[in-house]
């Protein structure tokens, strides 16, 4: 299978990506690029119904007037990423 990238934009990003990754070719790293994806596809469907829940468990709280008002939103995702660490 032959492939032409005729766009510019597109060509500098996998040139961009050839020298950060140390990939021999474009091959391998086209080859490295679907493995990628496809480790984060199954990823997503293994782990969906757990996503689900969790945005549901948030959509109800939102219901119950529960959630960060807009305002306040980056100073309560700033104090969650700090009590995480």
């Amino acid at each position: 299978m032959d492939i032409e990238i005729r766009d510019s934009s597109l060509q500098a990003r996998l040139q961009k990506q050839l020298e950060l990754t140390g990939s021999e070719n474009l091959e391998a790293l086209l080859a490295r690029l679907l493995e990628t994806q496809e480790e984060q596809d199954r990823w997503l469907l293994d782990n969906r119904a757990a996503i689900d829940a969790k945005i549901r468990r948030g959509l109800d709280q939102i219901e119950r007037g529960q959630g960060i008002p807009e305002g306040q939103l980056d100073e309560g995702l700033k104090a969650l990423k700090t009590n995480s660490q």
